[in-house]
């Protein structure tokens, strides 16, 4: 993404062009009633298929095939419940929590622990100095020369693709989730208990109708298809070429939601399984607006359609880059370290 004098703002100072995203950051009850019910109950409806095709010996591409489907409405039921947590897919607050823990179990996330969690990341992003709150781990270049061979090797395993596209998205929703994050209150405990509990009862309810085994060839592979392009969002919402990092003294939360988070310019069908999270930078500059104003906020403000996108096809390049170089201010790869 290339630098543009446009978007430099103080850290104290809003433009004026953000205050007229004001009039976005409003809930529509309706269109969020219609979200949920076109995308959970196919959801349900898709689940209940699989199992009906495990039980009477259909071939299991088939129903993988029926899963890929099933995948993209649980990513699509997971941005629901991400709008939820900033309090923003109905008008109630109230609603917002209950839908939120609805959406939660359904997705294998505790609605209060993960809220706080990701309101970290809203609030640090981009920061180098505080890094760690619901982020994808980055080293920077000297902080990776500097450590012991085994950190090294622990950094390497953790940022290869199979390990951050393959094992650790399936850990996170199925274990890492099962506990409290670091610095949990007393809600956030409860949150967690209380979807571990369901999860159990769902277990238990699928263990005496259709059988854990027909359960798990149905829920596993959709859980690891969504986790996957979940993760695979959220890796390229803030780790892209050119994106915005700075230590804390002169770190700047306006060129973090204008450089630090990507527009993800996704195909139509991408974009509406995601929810319009793709116009990611214009979540980080107002998250109060819920996902199915996103793009009319961003059609309505030409500073944000300045943001370079990035597509499909350069996102695979992203994998690449591994390290912070705060000299050259942009994220590089291991092999660029070779011979310096």
């Amino acid at each position: 993404m290339s630098f543009n004098p446009v978007l430099v703002i103080t850290k104290t100072e809003k433009p004026a062009w953000y205050q007229s995203s004001a009039r976005f950051a409003k809930a529509d009850n309706r269109t969020a009633v219609r979200q949920l019910l076109t995308t959970i109950i196919p959801y349900l409806a898709l689940l209940a298929t699989m199992g009906y095709t495990v039980q009477n010996g259909y071939p299991y591409w088939f129903t993988l095939t029926l899963g890929i489907a099933a995948a993209a409405l649980f990513a699509r039921i997971f941005i629901l419940f991400h709008d939820c947590t900033h309090g923003s897919l109905f008008s109630a607050p109230r609603w917002n929590r209950n839908v939120g823990y609805l959406c939660g179990i359904l997705t294998f996330t505790a609605f209060h622990d993960w809220r706080r969690s990701h309101a970290g990341h809203h609030i640090t992003a981009g920061d180098l100095d505080r890094r760690g709150m619901g982020d994808i781990t980055t080293m920077t270049v000297d902080e990776y020369r500097s450590a012991a061979p085994l950190q090294k090797l622990a950094y390497r395993l953790y940022r290869h693709p199979l390990i951050l596209l393959g094992i650790g998205p399936l850990y996170y929703f199925l274990l890492r989730n099962r506990y409290p994050s670091p610095g949990a209150k007393k809600i956030d405990f409860i949150s967690v208990i209380c979807t571990d509990l369901a999860l159990v009862v769902i277990w238990l309810t699928a263990g005496l109708t259709i059988g854990l085994r027909t359960y798990v060839l149905v829920q596993l592979p959709v859980l690891i298809m969504a986790a996957t392009l979940g993760i695979w969002l959220f890796y390229n919402q803030h780790q892209f070429e050119g994106v915005y990092w700075a230590r804390h003294e002169e770190w700047d939360p306006w060129r973090v939601a204008m450089e630090g988070a990507s527009y993800y310019r996704l195909p139509p069908l991408l974009q509406w399984v995601t929810g319009n999270i793709g116009f990611h930078h214009v979540h980080h500059m107002r998250p109060g607006i819920p996902n199915y104003r996103l793009q009319e906020c961003f059609e309505a403000i030409a500073e944000l359609q300045q943001v370079k996108p990035l597509t499909v096809r350069k996102s695979l390049g992203s994998l690449r880059l591994n390290l912070y170089d705060e000299k050259q201010r942009t994220l590089v790869s291991f092999r660029s370290l070779k011979g310096h």
